[in-house]
């Protein structure tokens, strides 16, 4: 929880610096910073220190993420953005798993403190890398765009909103879906942490793929392709979820959890891309941490609430709220899609700001 506080509080000061000075420099901050933490964190020996060092992890990521995006979308033209950022999310997707899988090796042989030593080692041979990448191209620093300014744009703000719900369901869902499958679906604890594990990797590194496409390609018909291709899918997503959280047998839970996954897991690679094309590209770092903070803050907080609710209820019923909220999200999207046909893709209140034809 400390990490996603740490992580939304610190995203729109780097939101902010990435928009105004290299970004290059910003993330390689960003990924020097949570490699030492993490190399730090295996060296606490009271559970303070360890708190605060994996806390400043989401310091990291906070610096890295609004700036690597922004790069990536000026780096590839307007009509592939979703495709270009499903990579990148994809990129996260496989490279979390993999630190796992080889921290609980290392860990199992050597000690958690050598997992996390060896993890952090490896994060910074990319740092080093992103030396040898360009800048692409953006306006004067002179156009940049007062945070305060991006929330005048309606339609970004029902982005938010929709984001905030969708962030709640879906790191709930995450958080408590081993629990849910021992306690409730007879699940053994080793089964249904690998079975989700490996539902959740192969649904969401493929959906985030497939979304992307879609997402893009809807996109050359309306201008609110991306966002349709997003509320659909977590509309087609939900009726699994109810399926799987309902169903005693245990391959209907597998199976709804994985086209669930696969369907969800759309919404990466095309957020990112709609926000960068309402905004003029000296917005485009900002405008992600201010959606990070406020998604990350607010529906980080998923988990415990549903868990509370649980101490009186079930977690069963918990997990359905989580699937109700997300039906929400989904349905801001199309609420966005209003703002954005009334208003087009550029709000007016920013259009002084758009330096170049397409940023």
């Amino acid at each position: 929880m400390w990490l996603l506080v740490v992580l939304a509080v610190f995203s729109i000061p780097f939101g902010f610096f990435a928009d105004r000075f290299n970004r290059i420099t910003i993330i390689v901050i960003g990924v020097a910073c949570w490699s030492v933490a993490t190399l730090v964190s295996g060296l606490a020996s009271t559970f303070i220190f360890l708190l605060f060092a994996r806390a400043a992890v989401g310091l990291g990521e906070a610096a890295y993420a609004p700036a690597a995006q922004s790069m990536i979308s000026g780096a590839f033209p307007q009509e592939d953005r979703a495709r270009a950022q499903a990579i990148f999310a994809a990129g996260m997707l496989l490279g979390g798993v993999g630190g796992q899988a080889v921290g609980g090796i290392v860990g199992q042989h050597y000690g958690w403190q050598y997992a996390l030593f060896l993890v952090g080692l490896l994060g910074i041979l990319p740092g080093i890398a992103v030396f040898s990448l360009q800048e692409p191209a953006r306006g004067p620093r002179s156009d940049v765009v007062p945070f305060w300014r991006l929330l005048s744009v309606p339609a970004f703000v029902a982005m938010i909103a929709a984001g905030t719900c969708i962030t709640f369901a879906s790191v709930s869902l995450l958080f408590w879906g081993v629990d849910f499958a021992v306690s409730y679906k007879e699940f053994s604890q080793s089964q249904a942490s690998v079975d989700l594990s490996l539902i959740a990797l192969i649904a969401s590194v493929l959906g985030v793929l497939v979304g992307g496409y879609v997402a893009d390609s809807l996109q050359k018909r309306f201008s609110y392709g991306r966002l349709l291709a997003i509320g659909v899918a977590f509309l087609i997503a939900a009726p699994f979820l109810f399926v799987a959280i309902q169903s005693d047998e245990q391959w209907i839970v597998l199976a709804g959890m994985s086209i669930a996954g696969f369907f969800m897991s759309w919404y990466h690679g095309p957020v990112t891309a709609v926000i960068h094309d309402m905004m003029p590209r000296r917005a485009h770092a900002t405008s992600i941490g201010v959606y990070m903070f406020v998604t990350q803050l607010l529906g980080g907080w998923g988990p415990h609430l549903l868990g509370r609710i649980s101490d009186f209820h079930d977690l069963q019923f918990s997990l359905q709220i989580a699937v109700g909220v997300m039906i929400c999200g989904a349905l801001l999207m199309f609420l966005v899609i209003y703002f954005i046909r009334r208003d087009g893709i550029r709000h007016p209140v920013l259009e002084s700001f758009h330096a170049e034809p397409g940023d």
